[in-house]
């Protein structure tokens, strides 16, 4: 996507050292609101200037409280997920407590993302195993992106064939490839290069990963607040 830079840095400085509305940094910039919006929303404001916006805008009372109240359904959806991740962790089974404890030791801590990166197929097979028995999501809906260099033989697509077989996943999941180019010294130490590379294997699910983090503070005996958010 096309983006302009001057203007961005312009709207950030303006929302940030001014405290200025959107619509006026959109007037003053000649670019839409919906783009200012965009660029700075990660804006941290100071107290005075969210009062001196409530002054200037009637309706920014209404847009805040609209937003806290996302934040907080959304929260409360991650809160109920990690919920159940503890009664899943209570039950004992097994393969749920071989999945979480791979993933605490190896997996993203992603808030609505559950991943794993490995150049093990094992390992991985353990993983895919975990979420499909664990919470029913089959092969087809996991994302598989392959890490590697080119090189046995083999190039990035080679390679990526040879990960859905290792893991019995359908093609479907395949991502493009990152296929690294070796350096001189690399190429000197070729015996150290993975043959393979890494895959990394992953569900798109605030559901999935919030369930995961909560079993794992049940599991391990303890707090994580910022995993929650």
């Amino acid at each position: 996507m096309f983006v302009k830079t001057d203007e961005r840095e312009a709207a950030r400085e303006l929302r940030g050292s001014h405290g200025l509305p959107i619509r006026e940094i959109a007037e003053r910039l000649g670019v839409a609101k919906s783009s200012v919006s965009r660029w700075v929303r990660d804006v941290e404001l100071t107290p005075a200037q969210h009062a001196a916006l409530r002054e200037q805008n009637p309706r920014y009372n209404a847009q805040l409280r609209g937003q806290q109240g996302r934040s907080a359904a959304a929260r409360a959806v991650r809160l109920e997920a990690q919920e159940h991740g503890r009664a899943l962790a209570r039950r004992g089974d097994p393969l749920h407590l071989q999945g979480c404890m791979l993933y605490w030791a190896e997996g993203a801590k992603d808030r609505n993302c559950a991943a794993l990166i490995n150049s093990e197929p094992e390992m991985l097979r353990v993983f895919v195993r975990f979420l499909d028995r664990c919470y029913d999501v089959p092969g087809e809906k996991l994302a598989l992106t392959v890490n590697c260099h080119p090189g046995n033989g083999l190039d990035g697509r080679a390679i990526v064939r040879w990960w859905l077989r290792a893991l019995a996943l359908p093609a479907c999941c395949a991502r493009a490839p990152v296929v690294n180019r070796l350096s001189s010294a690399s190429r000197r130490r070729r015996g150290n290069v993975l043959p393979y590379g890494t895959a990394r294997v992953a569900v798109f699910s605030t559901f999935v990963a919030q369930s995961i983090l909560g079993a794992i503070q049940e599991y391990g005996g303890f707090e994580r607040p910022s995993w929650l958010g």
